[in-house]
């Protein structure tokens, strides 16, 4: 697993993003970019490339999951694995995000070996 992947960390509260760019650099990831919701994550989108989305489900102005769908609507970024992190932990909400192309799910709280795990196995 490379450690120089270029991260997007889409979360509305600001102590989320902090604690979600700790663990990514616990684990060795320090290009990590942050957005506070799904349209801001889109501008980042369209600045640059990123190898990796973590996104919360939960924020205003776009969730997590319409976020999840322009990005695997778009050709430019569908290939981009794509982690939902949510607090909703409902089997609806995972086959939705499942159907929409998500790479892999983690339910708040979760722990630095949880991020870990759910990392090894989207992006190996």
């Amino acid at each position: 697993m490379s450690t120089s992947l270029k991260i997007l960390v889409v979360d509305d509260f600001a102590t989320m993003r902090r604690i979600m760019k700790n663990i990514l650099k616990q684990l060795g990831y320090t290009n990590i970019t942050e957005a506070d919701d799904g349209t801001t994550a889109l501008e980042e989108l369209k600045r640059g490339s990123f190898d990796l989305i973590i996104s919360d489900w939960n924020m205003p102005k776009m969730t997590g999951l319409d976020l999840l769908k322009l990005v695997r609507s778009d050709p430019v970024y569908k290939d981009i694995p794509f982690l939902m992190v949510t607090a909703e932990a409902q089997k609806q909400n995972v086959i939705e995000a499942v159907q929409a192309g998500v790479s892999n799910y983690v339910v708040k709280p979760f722990t630095a070996e949880a991020i870990a795990d759910k990392l090894g196995k989207i992006i190996g």
